[in-house]
């Protein structure tokens, strides 16, 4: 299980990535600036979450995979561009994936740190859209997760179901396993069915 787990880690990694570096296409930049989204994207919310915990140098310099991973991302879409962007669906599906394993992974960590309830939601959720939230910072963007449909809404359910189980007294790989199940099929549904939380008004400065 704690193999599969991590392939499904590199997977999601590899996810965000692409995801970063497709943000990167629709802003016209260039090769570096490719390579940095798609790796801020696909690392930087677990890296500010081993920053909180005071945790140490973050896991993705313990292993080099993660980077390599990230660096495989972008250079598949600074090369590809047209032909992922075709395969949005696809993407958005591995993206879902992402979600639910980042989700628990993060949330796993906290736990580990002893804390409550609160501060694990949070961690996991940070884990999961903390990379997509500098990325969208650095392109001059409201992060999409303030503004998409289901997304971290699906990642706090998840969190939630991490400590439901572990509540429950299941073992910790179920404990994994359960909360990322829950965190992809939720984001899942939401782009099957375009479940979208409800949104405020605009108002404007004349009003």
């Amino acid at each position: 299980m704690q193999d599969m787990l991590y392939a499904l880690d590199i997977f999601g990694t590899f996810a965000f990535a692409v995801a970063g570096a497709l943000k990167a296409a629709r802003h016209e930049l260039d090769a570096l600036g490719v390579l940095v989204l798609a790796t801020v994207t696909g690392v930087g919310g677990g890296m500010v979450r081993d920053m909180m915990l005071a945790y140490g140098p973050p896991a993705v310099f313990h292993n080099g995979a993660y980077l390599l991973v990230c660096l495989a991302g972008g250079l598949l879409v600074f090369f590809f561009a047209r032909g992922v962007a075709a395969r949005r669906n696809l993407v958005r599906y591995a993206d879902a994936v992402g979600l639910g394993v980042f989700t628990a992974i993060g949330g796993a960590k906290a736990m580990a740190f002893g804390l409550g309830g609160l501060p694990v939601v949070f961690l996991a959720v940070l884990t999961a859209t903390g990379g997509g939230v500098i990325r969208d910072v650095l392109v001059g963007e409201v992060p999409a997760v303030l503004r998409t449909d289901f997304y971290a809404t699906a990642s706090i359910l998840g969190a939630v179901a991490l400590l439901g189980l572990a509540a429950l007294g299941r073992p910790p790989l179920e404990q994994l396993a359960g909360s990322a199940a829950v965190t992809t099929g939720l984001r899942l549904m939401a782009i099957w069915l375009r479940m979208r939380l409800p949104r405020i008004p605009r108002v404007d400065d004349d009003d």
